[in-house]
């Protein structure tokens, strides 16, 4: 039987010793290095040949990271690695997943032909901004579900008379999902972007008067829409406001608004290592939910298993 073999990426490396660690598998060794022009450089210091090779790398912004993950890939593969299943805990440029205007790239397509081409075999990911993105990889993708730890931690708070709200209509699944394993109400948020980053809420589909509210969503960059969703439910009579999101981008003035803004509590996942802290901030571990899914790539056995997706599609 192969071996299997864990290596990480310099974007994440804390997630990656927590997955190393619930699978029981040291980290690899491998060298990475920028040259003095930026150039990155890559050689495995463990023998790969015939092995099973699982790399973990968040693909957040800057593109060095996309580019590390690319350049691994092909190192092992030339290293003769019998099989590359790349890790992607936060996939970027999955916003980028449509022509929405003239003249644009879908760049998300762009980045699974990349990952492809440079040799992956596998592709495990976790709530992809845009499911379809699925389907613009030509090679197998496992698409893991956060919900899985953040169900189970809202579970235990126990929070009264709870409403879930989706920040727009393309969360609403998503949403509906936590509703129905929270047994909560559902509540829609109806907005409109005016401008790349700038959204105005326009309507609130449904009633949020007295209740605890929990908006739940994929991710928060600026937080723009999560500030100003947050703003119009407590106007709309929402007694506290609480937030759920996997992946904590956090760039720009996202903090200032997230510290300014009347939320009781975000919790989010650690996806994307934080680079700062907040008293409104608490984060969960996706770590297991990795490694359980590394391992039974590893033995090939389902990892759709692993969620309820049959009913409800998270």
């Amino acid at each position: 039987m192969p071996q299997l073999k864990l290596f990480s990426g310099r974007s994440n490396r804390q997630l990656a010793e927590r997955i190393a660690h619930y699978l029981g598998e040291p980290l690899g060794k491998i060298e990475l290095q920028n040259f003095s022009d930026g150039e990155i450089w890559v050689k495995f210091i463990d023998n790969v040949r015939g092995a099973d090779v699982f790399i973990i790398q968040t693909t957040v912004p800057p593109a060095d990271n996309l580019m590390e993950l690319l350049i691994m890939v092909d190192a092992a593969k030339r290293a003769s690695a019998r099989k590359v299943t790349v890790v992607i805990p936060y996939f970027g440029y999955a916003r980028q997943d449509r022509k929405d205007q003239p003249r644009v790239a879908i760049t998300s397509k762009l980045v699974a032909n990349l990952i492809t081409k440079s040799g992956a075999d596998r592709v495990v990911c976790m709530d992809l901004h845009a499911p379809q993105i699925q389907g613009f990889f030509d090679i197998p993708v496992d698409h893991l579900y956060s919900s899985v730890v953040l169900v189970e931690h809202l579970r235990k708070q126990k929070i009264p008379d709870l409403t879930v709200v989706s920040p727009d209509v393309g969360g609403i699944k998503m949403a509906r999902a936590y509703a129905k394993r929270l047994e909560a109400d559902l509540v829609l948020i109806d907005k409109r972007r005016p401008a790349p980053n700038v959204v105005e809420v326009m309507n609130i589909v449904g009633d949020v008067d007295g209740r605890n509210v929990l908006i739940v969503d994929d991710l928060i960059d600026t937080a723009g829409t999560f500030t100003n969703a947050v703003s119009a439910l407590k106007k709309a009579g929402a007694r506290t406001v609480y937030g759920a999101c996997t992946h904590p981008l956090l760039s720009g003035k996202a903090l200032e608004r997230i510290n300014a803004s009347e939320v009781e509590k975000i919790i989010v996942c650690d996806t994307i290592p934080l680079k700062v802290e907040s008293s409104k901030i608490e984060v969960l571990s996706v770590a297991q939910v990795f490694s359980e899914a590394i391992e039974r790539c590893f033995h090939n056995k389902s990892i759709s298993s692993l969620f309820d997706i049959d009913k409800d599609k998270v």
